[in-house]
C-alpha cells in the first residue's frame, strides 16, 4: 500500500491503534486522529496518546501523523480533513470513547448523562466524520471506508441498551453506505468487528498483561478465545490491499471471517476463531446447554 493514504479516527488506543500500525506496516502513510496528545488527556483518562500511535506506524514501515482531532468538533474535522489534503484513500472510522461511560447490567437506572455522552461519542463522532471526510474518499481510485464497531448482526446481548444502540449504529452505518456508494464504483464501504478483544483497557479489566493474559481464562473462560487488537488490523489491512474488495460492500466483516479469507494470523501465529466459538459454545450456552469444547480447536 505504498502510496496509500490513510485515516484512523479514535487511533490512540485499542483496536484504531493497532489497525493505524497494520495499515503503516503494509506501506501506508496514516493519519492518526484522537483526542488524547502528550499535552492534553481526554475524559477517558488514560496514558496512551496519538504521538505513540504515530510513532508505532513509523517503526512498523509507515508513515504516521499524529493529528489531535475531537470528532464531536466539525471544526476539529475539518482541520484534520486539510490535513489530509486533496484525497483519501483508506478511511477507518473507529471513534469510541465510551467505555467509562457504560454501567453494565443497568437499564433505565443507568444515568441519563452518561447513556447521551456514550452516544455522543460513539455514534455522532461517525456521522461528522462521514460528512467532512467522505468527499477525500470518493477521489480516490480505490478508496475503502471501514465502520468499527462490535458485533457482526444485532445477534449478540450487550447488557445495556446505549452500548447496544452505539455499536448496531455504527454497524448498520457501513451498510447504508455502501448503498449510498453505489454510484461510486471506485470506493468500497464495510463494517468491521473485532472479536473478544484484549485492548489494553481490557487486559486491565481482568488483571493481566499481554504476557500472562491466559491467567485470566479460569475466571472467565471464553477469553481463551480472545485475540489481540492487532488481529482485526491485520484483516483491514489485507482487506484494503484485495483489488477485489467490492464483493463485501455493505457487510460486516469480523475478524474470524476476514481470517477465513485471508489467512492471516495474530500476533501470536493463532487464528482465534470467535465466531464458531459463540456458535458452538456460546450460544448453546445461553439456551441453558452446557458444551464441553477444547479451546486450543478454535485458534
Amino acid at each position: 500500500m505504498s502510496g496509500k493514504v490513510a485515516v484512523v479516527t479514535g487511533a490512540t488506543r485499542g483496536a484504531g491503534r493497532a489497525i493505524a500500525v497494520e495499515l503503516g506496516a503494509a506501506g501506508a502513510t496514516v493519519f492518526v486522529a484522537g483526542r488524547t496528545t502528550r499535552a492534553q488527556q481526554s475524559e477517558v483518562g488514560r496514558a496512551e496518546t496519538i504521538e505513540e500511535t504515530a510513532s508505532l506506524v513509523d517503526s512498523a514501515g509507515g508513515r504516521g501523523i499524529a493529528v489531535r482531532c475531537d470528532l464531536t468538533v466539525p471544526s476539529d474535522v475539518d482541520a484534520l480533513a486539510a490535513r489530509i489534503g486533496d484525497r483519501l484513500d483508506i478511511f477507518v472510522d473507529n471513534a469510541w470513547g465510551g467505555e467509562n461511560l457504560v454501567e453494565w447490567g443497568k437499564f433505565w437506572e443507568h444515568d441519563l448523562e452518561r447513556q447521551l455522552r456514550m452516544f455522543r461519542n460513539g455514534v455522532e463522532t461517525h456521522l461528522v466524520a462521514i460528512h467532512r471526510l467522505m468527499p477525500l474518499v470518493v477521489r480516490s481510485d480505490d478508496g475503502l471506508v471501514v465502520e468499527v464497531t462490535d458485533g457482526e448482526d444485532g445477534e449478540a446481548y450487550f447488557v445495556n441498551l446505549a452500548y447496544d444502540a452505539v455499536k448496531n449504529s455504527v454497524r448498520r452505518f457501513g451498510e447504508v453506505l455502501a448503498k449510498d456508494l453505489r454510484d461510486f464504483p471506485n470506493v468500497t464501504a464495510v463494517a468491521a468487528t473485532p472479536g473478544f478483544l484484549r485492548s489494553e483497557q481490557m487486559l486491565e479489566t481482568f488483571g493481566v498483561t499481554e504476557e500472562n493474559w491466559r491467567d485470566a481464562v479460569e475466571k472467565v473462560p471464553d477469553y481463551a478465545l480472545s485475540e489481540t487488537p492487532h488481529y482485526l488490523g491485520r484483516g483491514i489491512a489485507w482487506l484494503a490491499a484485495d483489488p477485489e474488495r467490492r464483493r463485501f460492500a455493505g457487510q460486516c466483516l469480523s475478524s474470524w471471517q476476514l481470517k477465513r479469507e485471508y489467512g492471516f494470523t495474530d500476533l501470536d501465529g493463532s487464528q482465534p476463531d470467535w465466531g464458531r466459538w459463540w456458535d458452538d459454545v456460546v450460544k448453546p450456552r445461553m439456551a441453558g446447554v452446557v458444551v464441553e469444547a477444547d479451546p486450543s480447536e478454535y485458534r
